[in-house]
């Protein structure tokens, strides 16, 4: 997992990634959008998959996000899958000046708009969406991308039952929160993603689950703890949202977004990590020595993640670039488990 840089800064952590040893980069989008940091990635390591995780939807006509896609498949010979996400209603409306209002119903809507642009694009269909929030109908021949038969997979972000619903229902795939547990994952999420597939007469084998996962490996309590540091204060940044407690509440630890965003409010943002407990990380993080990562990654993912995704990886590299072999090896046994 990644997020903004200079073009050629992201060809060089591309060559780097797959050297190392790994099979792809996700991209965030944040301070920028993500469409030109993957073209020079795919030139500089075009052996390399990649994926927005996520892509921001909703500022974006289906029509665009659509396009895009369908080149970046194009021109990457099928090593690229589209990731979107609502974000959150104040970046939405106050940053993006875009509609945001039902954004389960429009990202449904918005999801099958880009499914009709990309059938139209292949010459499958006219272009005929009439959804409840877009209406597609025009695409002539001199506007139409060059064809391709390769395969388009888009995936959406999801976290509570209704959105996840919606990707069970019209998604190929499903951004996991990187504030998850095992037991939410089995008790809340695919649950709500076999309903929504049942109701469109899917199975729910039919939607990946995209993982990111705060891995804090070293072999000793001093080498583990700058990872420990990151991922504490991210779990307490993530659950300090209001509809993320039950994310704390369901594993007995009530209350606990309450003190968070308490600690937010009185400015003491430096010391947030302080009130994610050992016991919290056994959930959220995944803690382990060098040689014992991987299989602990394999435990607990491999019968339910199509794909894990390194949250604390690229950063830690950054900081300290002789880790990227022992990534590399780790990457390498999770491949080949």
């Amino acid at each position: 997992m990644t997020g903004g840089s200079r073009w050629d800064e992201a060809a060089a952590l591309a060559t780097r990634t797959r050297d190392a040893g790994f099979s792809g980069i996700l991209w965030t989008e944040t301070s920028q959008v993500p469409w030109m940091q993957i073209t020079a990635a795919a030139l500089a390591a075009p052996e390399l998959f990649f994926t927005t995780g996520i892509a921001v939807a909703f500022p974006r006509s289906p029509m665009v996000s659509a396009a895009v896609a369908y080149e970046l498949v194009d021109n990457t010979g099928g090593r690229f899958r589209l990731g979107l996400g609502s974000q959150v209603r104040a970046h939405v409306e106050r940053r993006y000046g875009s509609e945001f209002a039902r954004p389960a119903a429009r990202m449904r809507d918005y999801a099958l708009a880009v499914k009709a642009c990309w059938r139209a694009f292949n010459r499958e269909e006219r272009l005929a969406h009439d959804g409840e929030f877009y209406q597609l109908s025009l695409l002539p021949p001199d506007w139409s991308p060059r064809a391709h038969d390769l395969p388009m997979k888009l995936d959406i972000s999801a976290v509570g039952p209704i959105m996840c619903r919606v990707a069970g229902e019209v998604a190929d795939g499903i951004h996991v929160h990187p504030l998850h547990s095992m037991p939410y994952i089995e008790n809340r999420l695919l649950p709500a993603v076999a309903e929504g597939a049942a109701s469109a007469g899917r199975s729910p084998d039919d939607v990946d689950l995209i993982i990111p996962v705060f891995a804090c490996p070293g072999d000793t309590p001093e080498a583990r703890a700058p990872y420990l540091n990151v991922a504490r204060r991210q779990i307490a940044f993530y659950g300090s949202t209001p509809n993320y407690a039950f994310q704390f509440d369901d594993l007995g630890f009530e209350g606990t977004t309450a003190r968070i965003r308490e600690k937010m409010k009185a400015g003491e943002l430096d010391t947030l990590g302080e009130l994610v407990t050992d016991e919290m990380l056994e959930h959220y993080a995944v803690v382990a020595p060098w040689d014992e990562l991987a299989d602990r990654l394999l435990d607990r993912y491999r019968d339910r993640a199509s794909r894990i995704v390194m949250y604390l990886t690229e950063r830690a590299v950054r900081n300290d670039p002789t880790d990227q072999a022992r990534w590399g090896e780790v990457a390498a046994a999770v491949r080949a488990g």
